[in-house]
């Protein structure tokens, strides 16, 4: 039980990064981006080929992100040039990159078999468990690129792109091109996908033509579970890298709650199902937590109009008691 929650936890910190870029079209840009599925398969599929080549492992996973950002720049082009709405021209991308996969691997899977990965080679090198050396790297990339976003959004072109996807009228407004802004954004979201495709691959030492299926599903139900928790914590988490941890960690208790359902004995072939009731479930708390607060804040204040308008009798029979008393 508790090497499954190891393993848990550091799949979800390793996905994490998948759900970081999910976070920056559907939090920041408004946008549900279907590529993801796609480009975290190309991710983990160039990682692979170029592991098996003989590439450094770091220099693989590096060359996944960039070849996620291709992707995503694929679908930013198809978006703000040709006027393809965000999620048709996601879904484009995603259906060529299944060819284009299948392109780069040759076949529909990729072992990693007896060549070195970043996660054996940190293994090889500390003496750590293999679970534990993939929740350290996972860490350490996690860190890297949340401090990174929390500089890339303050700055001016970050702060644009924040703002396209709360008033895009308003930045054209200001002379802001909110077509760059987007391409920035989508290929920056799909390049920290790549990433994590390249990280999962050596973490699980192969690739598989299916490895993204359901990733923008995972991905936003991790969102979605990080702002429920962001929510339950003493004054609620607003600032952005808090929205950002909450991101990831949001993940972690994803693939937590996917393990434990595991080891109650149900079938592995139901994942698909779990997935979709915890997606729902995440979905449809906070709605009903929404109403619930504001059917209470309602019962409250007609309670408080109740007593002021039983009180407001005596007070004028009291006022006409004196009146009358005060004539005689």
């Amino acid at each position: 039980m508790a090497l499954a929650m190891l393993g848990a936890v550091s799949q979800g910190i390793l996905w994490g990064i998948m759900v970081l870029g999910v976070f920056i079209t559907y939090k920041l840009l408004d946008i549900a981006d279907l590529t993801v599925d796609g480009s975290f398969a190309l991710g983990g599929c160039v990682c692979a080929v170029l592991v098996v080549g003989g590439m450094d492992p770091t220099l693989a996973i590096i060359m996944a992100m960039l070849a996620g950002m291709v992707a995503g720049a694929v679908t930013g082009f198809l978006h703000t040039v040709f006027e393809i709405p965000a999620i048709l021209a996601g879904i484009l991308t995603q259906i060529a990159l299944w060819s284009v996969n299948l392109r780069i691997m040759g076949k529909s899977n990729t072992p990693l078999l007896r060549v070195d990965t970043l996660f054996s080679s940190v293994t090889d090198a500390t003496g750590l468990p293999q679970n534990i050396a993939s929740i350290l790297v996972g860490l350490v990339f996690a860190v890297i690129i949340i401090v990174g976003l929390y500089w890339f959004f303050g700055t001016e072109i970050g702060s644009a792109c924040r703002a396209t996807g709360n008033n895009e009228a308003m930045v054209r407004a200001l002379g802001v091109n909110t077509k760059v802004t987007k391409m920035i954004a989508l290929t920056l979201s799909n390049g920290l996908v790549g990433l994590s495709g390249g990280l999962v691959c050596e973490s699980q030492s192969y690739a598989d033509i299916g490895m993204g299926t359901g990733a923008i599903v995972i991905g936003l139900a991790a969102i979605v579970i990080g702002e429920v928790l962001g929510r339950l914590v003493p004054g609620q988490l607003r600032a952005f890298g808090s929205r950002l941890t909450a991101a990831v960690v949001g993940s972690v208790v994803y693939f937590l709650i996917r393990a434990i359902v595991l080891q109650l004995g149900m079938d592995a072939n139901d994942m698909k199902l779990i997935s979709a009731v915890i997606v729902a479930l995440a979905l449809c708390v906070p709605v009903v937590w929404e109403k619930y607060q504001l059917r209470r804040s309602y019962s409250r204040a007609s309670k408080a109009l109740a007593s002021a308008g039983a009180t407001d009798p005596a007070e004028g029979s009291t006022s006409n008691d004196s009146t009358t008393e005060g004539g005689r």
